[in-house]
Parts: C-alpha cells; structure tokens; sequence
C-alpha cells in the first residue's frame, strides 16, 4: 500500500510540474490577444483586420522546423531542465520590456518584443512536450494532456481574464512585467523536482534535421492528418470573433474579461479533466465520435442567437458551450497525437501534429473575421456549421471501434 501511494503522489507531483509549465505558456499570449481585439473593436477597426492579429503566432505555426534540432538538445532530464530555463528566461524578459514600451510611439518595437517572445515560448514548448512523453507512460497521456490544456486555461484565465481587469486599472506599464514576472516563476518547480525520471535513448534514435518530413512519408498517416485538421474547424471561428460579437451587443472589456476570459476559461479548465476521465471510461473512439456530435452543436446554437436580440444568460450559454467543446476536444486531439511519436523524436513528432492543429485553427480565425465581415455573423455560424457536420461524417467513416493507431 506503502509503494502505491508513493508512486501515486510522484505520479501528482509530476502531473502538477507540467501543469506549471504550461501556465507558463499561455498566459502573455492570451491576455495580448484579447486586449488588443477588444481594444481594436471598440477603435471601429474591422473584423478582417482583428483577424490578422493571429499573425504574431507564426513561430507557433513553423515551430516544426527546428524541433529536430530541440531533440537533438535534449538528450537527458539535466539538458531538458537548462534548456526550457533559457527558453522560459527570454520569453519573459521580452513581455517585461514591453511594459516600458509607450504603445503609441513603440508599437513596431512591440510587436518585435511580442515576436521574440512567441518564438522562445513555441521552443520551449517543444521541449515541454518531448519531456512529458518521455516521463509518462502511455496509460498516462491523458492525464498530461489534460494537464497541458487545464495549463492552457488557467493561464487564458488569467491573461485574458484577471489580468484584463488588473489592466482597466494599472495599465500596461504595471500588467505587462508582472505578467512577464508569473511566467518565469512557473518555470521554477521542474528545477527542483527531482521525481521525474526519463529513459535513456539509443544513439541511433537521435533526431535527425529532416526528421519532420518523414513523419507525412507512410500513406496510413494521411486519414490521421486529415483528423487534425477538421476537428477543431466547426467552433474555431466562433470563438475567434465571439468577443468581438460581444462588442457589437455593447459588452464593454472588463465585461468580456469576467464572461469569457474568466467564467468561459474556468468551464474549459474543469472539462479538460473531465475530458481525461471520459476517454479513460468510455476508450478513444466513443469520445472522440462524442464530442464531434458536441461540436456540431455549437455552431446550431450561435445560429439560433442571430434571430433574436440574445441576453446575457443565453451568450453565456453560448460561451461555456464551445469552451466546453473546445476542451473536451483538445483532450481528445492530443491524447491521440502523443500515442503516435517515435522514440528519439519525440517533441519533432508531436510538435509537427500541434502544428496542424494550429495551422488549421489560425487559418481559421484569419479566415473567419473576413467572412464574418462579408457575411455577418450568422453566414459565419452558417460555414461553421457545415465544416462540424463533415469533420462528424469524416470521423464516422474513417475510425473504428478498437482501431489501432498507425505505427511509423
């Protein structure tokens, strides 16, 4: 019983050093997104234009590229300790700075400042995730990955959430090195816990420079990829210009903030554990099937807004439903993912199939501003219902009960 609980609590200790981790990640990139949307909505600028902000995510995008060159660093838990410190250390450095920054006279520098520090935390990341599919089992990744999306929105919670608040009252040259400051000190547990433990790899299974496109090279892949891109797509573009709807139905940002930032976020953090017990309950197949019948609800909801003058209840309603989806199907997503990486390229393989999930989400959210724009928001919740309807059929048709992942 002794050696149960023991495993138990470094199995939790684990579980909540990766949690910090992830914070870490999302917290600044969050809190300038929604500032700066709600911020240029209120300056009349159009959707198509807010929809370009996604832009400043391109390491995100590409980050692919030198990930074999990441796996080649991390060779052991010491080097994986030093090199997420680095990664962590400029990531913050640059939002600091940014609070020193007058955004009127310096917006060019900022975006530079924003630019860098998207591109250390994307490298941090790869490391991050090669870490955490080396120090868990498989029965296990689940459970990390609810703990990266939990991450995930906890720090959206307090990016675009509290520190939207704290913003309407400090400003930014309190905001931005405070935020700069919490970034950081998430870092702080995986130098000091001392439970986690890797396995050593072979040599021969050093990530090699060209290892990213070798992972597309087997044709049994393909189906996979194509599940990556479409699954998110039927709730992506709501969510990208939902606060911006807010906006047009007089929602001022401290509002937003509360609503989607804070109450919105804390549904998605609690269902991303919710998500991990589902597919530990029903297996992979009924969940993933589930929540694509889940997604095809959202878009139906935000249609049925359009035809009536909504009150706060019902766009509340409206929020915890795709926060909820969007959770449950982050879980899915990446649980999946990870089952699927070879030995010694463990962040390129899982970094690669992130990459397709975002670069799918991004084009999405660009996308889906101009069409909003062209459209309304009703043409919009209009697409966005056919893309859920055929990511449904898609899933229906190509995965199978107990069907195994494609080895390579």
């Amino acid at each position: 019983m002794a050696t149960t609980t023991s495993v138990d609590n470094v199995r939790r200790l684990n579980l909540a050093t990766f949690f910090c981790l992830y914070i870490a990640q999302f917290i600044p990139s969050t809190f300038i997104t929604t500032a700066m949307q709600v911020t240029m909505r209120q300056a009349n600028y159009g959707l198509a234009t807010i929809g370009l902000l996604h832009l400043v995510h391109i390491p995100w995008l590409v980050k692919f590229l030198w990930a074999p060159m990441v796996d080649r660093q991390c060779s052991h838990l010491a080097s994986y300790r030093r090199f997420i410190l680095l990664m962590e250390s400029i990531y913050a450095l640059s939002i600091m700075c940014i609070g020193f920054l007058d955004i009127s006279a310096d917006i060019y520098f900022i975006f530079v400042l924003v630019f860098i520090s998207m591109f250390a935390s994307a490298t941090q990341d790869i490391a991050t995730d090669g870490l955490a599919v080396r120090a868990f089992s498989k029965g296990d990744h689940s459970a990390v990955n609810s703990m990266q999306s939990m991450g995930r929105y906890a720090g959206a919670f307090l990016g675009s959430g509290i520190f939207i608040v704290m913003l309407d009252h400090f400003g930014w040259s309190v905001v931005f090195p405070l935020l700069g400051l919490v970034a950081w000190l998430m870092v702080v547990p995986l130098q000091f816990n001392k439970k986690i433990r890797i396995e050593p790899r072979l040599p021969k299974q050093r990530a090699k420079l060209m290892d990213f496109m070798w992972f597309f090279s087997r044709r049994e892949i393909i189906p996979h990829v194509i599940f990556l891109l479409l699954y998110f797509m039927g709730i992506i573009g709501i969510i990208a210009n939902v606060r911006p709807y807010m906006v047009d139905l007089g929602y001022n940002m401290k509002e937003i903030g509360v609503w989607f930032g804070m109450v919105g976020t804390s549904t998605s953090f609690v269902m991303a554990w919710v998500a991990h017990l589902l597919i530990r309950r029903i297996s992979m197949y009924r969940a993933r099937l589930l929540v694509a019948f889940m997604i095809v609800t959202a878009p139906l909801y935000f249609i049925l807004l359009t035809f009536i003058t909504p009150t706060l209840p019902m766009i509340v309603g409206g929020l915890l439903l795709v926060k909820t989806c969007h959770a449950f199907a982050s879980i899915v997503v990446y649980t999946t993912a990870m089952d699927c990486v070879r030995e010694g390229r463990e962040g390129t393989d899982f970094t690669i199939q992130v990459v397709v999930v975002h670069l799918s989400s991004s084009l999405i959210s660009i996308i889906s501003g101009g069409v909003g724009e062209w459209l309304d928001y009703r043409g919009l919740y209009l697409i966005e219902l056919g893309i859920a309807l055929i990511s449904l059929f898609y899933v229906i048709r190509v995965f199978k009960p107990n069907q195994m992942l494609a080895k390579w």
